[in-house]
């Protein structure tokens, strides 16, 4: 079973047991998130897309880290101009470990009321 999941912006492939990178979350290490906005969920054969997004499952992870990317150079320059600006940049992230993705609760309405009734006529 996967999902793909919306998240700061982007969308990611989960499974239970990923550990994925999402840009910076305001959670501490060790604590639980809670993913609502499930795009779509697969399970085998069976895929439920969402509009937008599919009711009632959930994802949910453990923040395992934060940190910082790998510096990227930003390097301006225009020819002949004496124009040069190098600026270094380091994308902060937090690393989440997929525990669950949550299925709806199946609601028993149904069969409550017809044991009800059953019991008046018995009676």
């Amino acid at each position: 079973m996967y999902a793909i999941i919306e998240s700061c912006g982007k969308q990611y492939k989960v499974v239970e047991g990923d550990v994925v990178f999402f840009e910076k979350l305001d959670a501490e290490e060790g604590k639980k998130v809670t993913f609502d906005h499930v795009v779509l969920v697969a399970d085998g054969e069976k895929v439920e897309i969402g509009n937008p997004y599919v009711k009632g499952f959930k994802v949910e992870g453990k923040v395992v880290a934060h940190g910082k990317g790998k510096k990227i150079i930003v390097f301006k320059y225009k020819a002949k101009k004496n124009y040069k600006r190098k600026q270094g940049h380091r994308q902060p992230y937090t690393k989440v470990e997929i525990t669950a993705i949550k299925k709806p609760a199946a609601k028993k309405t149904a069969p409550k009321a017809e044991e009800a009734s059953a019991e008046k006529v018995e009676a």
